[in-house]
């Protein structure tokens, strides 16, 4: 088909060349250009040949038709051809008419150069004036584009906080809203310091929360709380005061008849952290309170107006957690988080209010409002009361597993003041393990957990239950039965809380524990490791003098995660958390130490948010995100795309607290970012084969690119880590495949026989795995099999219709990728050193120049085909091979130092080089890839790229 285009249209262009002065191109001459310009096999000199055509066209054309579509095919050139970037850059620049007399043609001029220098990294240089005066023009929808891309050009932010403030009182909604959401932009940048400047915009945002336009109000909110929280900031004499001002004014718009706009008042209130207490516990009680002359320290209103925000406040939580709209409800229960912590009396109303939310008929409200009192518990302000238990225990039999493991989650950390608690959440979690045997290794984390926080309560339990663990009068054991076997957890946790409790507990009962080593270990992983739980009921069952405080758990495991237990003198034991390894360099290798229970620490300060150091639950953590994205699917499905990402965003923010290399989970952490990528990807290609969906403002290449980051991101998830299960890699897999079916589906995709290749080839590795027998294919894997063999025995084109292959996703469905085992990350870090703008390296020109790098490697086998990449700033690219068996032995972590040549130096007095590292991917097609010296594959890469700064001039 490319080269049928080409036949016919290379003759035009040779016309063309020579008559353009004289006559402009048409509009149908310049479509004939959209398919050589986006296929990749059209040769240079054509598409050379193209660009200095729309050049004379943006030049000579007067036609605002033509001149559009000039600048679209130009945007296309720069996209497809990033060597004629700077030219089209150029181009655009002389000829385009960025002047106020044709503002929409001066802001599509704009977009195309803003898009160039997008993709270099740098700004477009637009000078202050001229922006302005685009502002102006009598074009609402360009006036709404300039104000929305304000941020792509070297705007001065003083110039730009006058025009956002300005245009707030635009006639028209959307533009007020444009204009805030701005303002909202510069309170992220931090420029604007001028504490007059940080009022104003606080009060001009405050006035239009009133105004007559739900996007309007919405995006009031957003500015009200930006501002505000600066204003907060910038007052540290009346922090309290523009706090608690700030608070009403969000709780105003808790009752907003629009449903966008209570979820943003809601966020906003969870971003607070400072409120008097009174006003606090007036948004719990719908009855107005006596505070009236309390608020009258928010300014010089009259009594009135003080009544006024009273009633608006009054209650306004409860009417959030009572909303008819689930997304309300979620958001209120979201703004407790930080609420609770301010203020112990509000906390726990809150959790009363909590408690009945855990009846919510959304999944998404009742996980929200679990995760909330997680936070809580996490700062010791969860306060359970027998009142709460019927609520709360019933979440421990919930249907749903999500909800199940995040009550889990909240039982290890919360304390319980009585005996009479601590049985029913005990019996509680027994029922449980009864009714979801697939559980056991979360319920035994629990129990453990919660016996090792109540060591007291653990004894007096068993003593009275301990017949039950005794073996029958045959000699039989009962330890199949799942209450005897949460029984022997609860038991073995005892000794780790008090030193005194261990000759509570009978050695037998060790004894029994041991036959369940397998289970139990399986379950504590966070805390032990098999060997050294068996050392541990080992010697605890040869002698009742033994104390858990006096093994030293080092001895048994040298690299174990233990968490210190310290003395407790009364039944309500004090939380405690976990110290994490720390490393010391010792004869140049990294030895782990960890602290034992024989150490004394000092109980640590509670985590914040999701971070659960405390308890070395990053596998599980990890695990609740990816079934949290299993949960999203049907929202990607549906089309709720801006949703969907935001829900993803929040998943991100949740792995911030897991980063550390320290907790020894690097690679699953790793692995779940990316994964989030991946289904960030997926969800906006989705967007594009929804049948009532509309992209009009969609580029041609829109689809390709993204499907680029698709296919990109899942190479990284397949390549880059180790350790992976033959189920997990055939999920992997399973989505590749769905990355193929969806480039099939789309007539515009160019490629179409690589990725029906592709496709093929991956079905191979698929049907590799599946013969290990004990996997079953899905029906996804099942229908592309059956399509694939159609297309090879029919011999014709027709049945490569998109349409069979958009038929394909109707089988596909998302499962949730579950974590086991040890993962870790393929990845490497790269370093010129000495070297910067300042500090270049010396070169001849057209000579080699030997660029130092220092290469740090991470479980990276010497098998593997490591490229470096070096890219000058004309994209010349050259690709050296570094031969990993020339570097020592293929441990873990290999770091060395290599001199990597460069010979293609410029005739120029300095350039700056691009480097990376890259690794070959041995299952991507050997033909797939044509580079001359290069490597035959795709690259995965693995490190950022790193700059290279060369001159001639010493």
């Amino acid at each position: 088909m490319a080269q049928h285009v080409l036949s016919t249209c290379e003759q035009p262009l040779s016309s063309l060349s020579a008559n353009l002065p004289e006559e402009p191109l048409s509009t149908k001459t310049l479509a004939s250009f959209i398919s050589l310009i986006i296929v990749p096999s059209t040769p240079e000199a054509t598409i050379s040949s193209i660009f200095e055509t729309l050049t004379r066209s943006l030049q000579l054309s007067r036609d605002p038709v033509v001149l559009h579509q000039t600048l679209k095919l130009l945007s296309d050139i720069a996209s497809h051809r990033p060597n004629l970037s700077r030219l089209v850059s150029d181009s655009v620049r002389t000829h385009s008419p960025l002047s106020s007399e044709s503002t929409r043609l001066a802001a599509e001029s704009l977009d195309v150069l803003a898009s160039i220098a997008e993709r270099d990294g740098t700004l477009v240089e637009l000078d202050d004036r001229s922006f302005v005066s685009l502002c102006f023009g009598p074009s609402v929808s360009i006036r709404s584009w300039l104000l929305r891309n304000a941020e792509r050009f070297s705007i001065g932010p003083y110039v730009l906080l006058t025009l956002f403030l300005g245009f707030t009182k635009d006639p028209y909604p959307y533009v007020r809203k444009i204009s805030l959401d701005g303002l909202v932009g510069l309170s992220k940048a931090g420029d604007i310091e001028d504490p007059g400047m940080i009022q104003g915009c606080y009060c001009r945002a405050v006035e239009l929360l009133r105004d007559m336009e739900d996007c309007v109000r919405s995006a009031a909110v957003r500015a009200v709380s930006a501002w505000g929280l600066i204003l907060v900031a910038s007052n540290p004499e009346a922090k309290l005061h523009w706090s608690d001002d700030l608070f009403v004014k969000l709780c105003s718009m808790g009752r907003d008849m629009s449903m966008e706009v209570r979820v943003e008042a809601f966020d906003a209130l969870g971003k607070i952290q400072m409120v008097s207490e009174h006003i606090l516990l007036q948004t719990l009680s719908k009855r107005v309170l006596g505070i009236t002359k309390e608020m009258r320290s928010l300014g010089q209103c009259p009594a009135e107006q003080f009544e006024i925000l009273a009633s608006s406040m009054a209650g306004v939580l409860v009417h959030g957690l009572e909303d008819e709209f689930y997304e309300v409800r979620k958001s209120a229960c979201h703004s407790f988080r930080t609420l609770t912590i301010i203020s112990a009396e509000f906390a726990g109303k809150a959790l009363d209010l909590l408690m009945d939310v855990l009846n919510d008929d959304s999944i998404f409200v009742r996980l929200q409002a679990l995760e909330t009192m997680l936070y809580m518990a996490t700062f010791g302000h969860l306060k359970v009361q027998g009142t709460h238990m019927h609520m709360f225990l019933g979440t421990l039999t919930d249907s749903n597993m999500i909800i199940r493991s995040s009550t889990r989650k909240i039982l290890k950390l919360v304390k319980l003041p009585n005996i009479e608690l601590f049985r029913l959440f005990v019996d509680g979690l027994i029922e449980s393990l009864e009714k979801h045997p697939q559980d056991e290794a979360g319920i035994f984390s629990a129990l453990f957990h919660i016996g090792r926080n109540h060591g007291k309560f653990v004894v007096s339990i068993i003593n009275k239950v301990s017949e039950e663990v005794e073996p029958a009068s045959e000699g039989k054991l009962g330890f199949d039965s799942a209450r005897v076997a949460a029984l022997l957890v609860l038991a073995i946790s005892a000794p780790l809380s008090h030193k005194q409790l261990a000759c509570s507990i009978p050695p037998r009962i060790f004894s029994y524990a041991v036959t369940l080593l397998g289970r139990i270990s399986a379950a504590l992983t966070d805390v032990m490791s098999q060997d050294a739980l068996l050392t541990y009921l080992t010697r605890c069952s040869r002698s009742t003098r033994f104390s858990a405080t006096e093994f030293n758990f080092r001895e048994a495991d040298p690299g174990l995660h233990v968490i210190d237990i310290p003395n407790s003198t009364s039944d309500e034991i004090n939380d405690t958390v976990g110290t994490p390894l720390q490393q010391e360099e010792e004869h140049g290798t990294s030895k782990l130490q960890s602290w034992t229970m024989m150490e004394t620490m000092e109980v640590a300060a509670p985590l914040v948010g999701y971070q659960l150091e405390a308890h070395h639950e990053v596998m599980e953590a990890m695990n609740l995100i990816l079934s949290k994205v299993k949960v999203i699917w049907p929202l990607i499905l549906s089309g709720f795309t801006n949703e969907v990402l935001r829900t993803l965003r929040s998943f991100k923010e949740e792995l911030a607290a897991f980063t550390s290399e320290s907790l020894g989970s690097g690679g699953a952490v790793a692995f779940t970012l990316q994964y989030l990528r991946v289904m960030k990807q997926l969800a906006k290609v989705w967007e594009h084969f929804l049948p009532a969906k509309k992209l009009c403002s969609s580029g041609i290449g829109e689809l390709d690119l993204v499907l680029g980051k698709l296919d990109i991101g899942l190479r990284e998830l397949r390549r880059r880590f180790t350790g992976l299960s033959l189920e997990q890699e055939l999920q992997i897999l399973e989505l590749i495949l769905l990355s193929c079916t969806l480039r099939l589906c789309k007539v515009e995709i160019c490629c179409h026989f690589a990725s029906l290749k592709k496709l093929s080839a991956t079905l191979s590795d698929v049907d590799s795995i599946l013969k290990s027998g004990y996997i079953e294919p899905s029906n996804f894997v099942s229908e592309v099999g059956k399509l694939l063999c159609l297309i090879g025995t029919s011999g014709s084109g027709t049945s490569c219709s998109p349409f069979l292959f958009k038929e394909l996703l109707k089988h596909f469905s998302l499962k949730q990728f579950v974590l086991c085992g040890r993962l870790d990350q393929v990845r490497a870090e790269l370093v010129v050193p000495d070297n910067d703008s300042e500090n270049p390296l010396h070169f001849v020109s057209r000579l080699p120049v030997g660029i130092p790098c220092k290469i740090t490697l991470h479980n990276i086998p010497s098998e593997n085909k490591l490229w470096l990449r070096m890219t000058t700033d004309d994209e010349s690219t050259q690709f050296v091979f570094l031969d990993l068996n020339l570097f020592g032995s293929s441990a873990e972590v290999r770091e060395f130092t290599y001199v990597v040549p460069f010979y293609r130096t410029p005739n120029a007095i300095s350039f700056a080089l691009r480097v990376c590292l890259g690794m070959e991917c041995f299952f991507e097609d050997v033909s797939c890839v044509k580079r001359y010296g290069g490597p035959e594959r795709e690259l995965t890469y693995l490190c950022q790229e790193k700059e290279v700064y060369l001159s001639m001039i010493i």
